[in-house]
């Protein structure tokens, strides 16, 4: 009797479990949606900051390369210069130094 009762009412009870995991289902495809959508967004956001980055990068290797450029003449014109056989220059140099720090050791000592 049992049995004829379950098959009576089986057929409903297995109809509302089909439509509650059916309406889970359909909740949990719309969560993984908006987690896909979210992603998808994440992702082209990520793509474009990526895409910002190289080309900051691509223009400061360009300024690094020409500040390097002119170190390296700067360079030769320095060593052109030492070759020359102008060493009053070095002399003039130190000297002025010399003063400069004078001059402020006696500031800082009257101060």
């Amino acid at each position: 009797m049992r049995r004829a009762g379950m098959e009576s009412g089986g057929n409903h009870m297995y109809q509302s479990d089909y439509n509650a995991v059916d309406d889970e289902n359909e909740r949990l495809v719309v969560g993984l949606h908006d987690k896909v959508s979210a992603l998808k967004s994440l992702s082209i956001d990520i793509g474009t900051e990526v895409r910002d980055q190289n080309s900051f990068l691509k223009q400061m290797d360009d300024d690094f390369d020409s500040t390097g450029g002119f170190l390296n003449s700067t360079m030769g014109r320095l060593t052109k210069m030492a070759r020359s056989g102008h060493n009053c220059y070095l002399c003039y140099l130190l000297l002025f130094s010399f003063f400069v720090f004078f001059v402020i050791y006696l500031i800082i000592k009257f101060r």
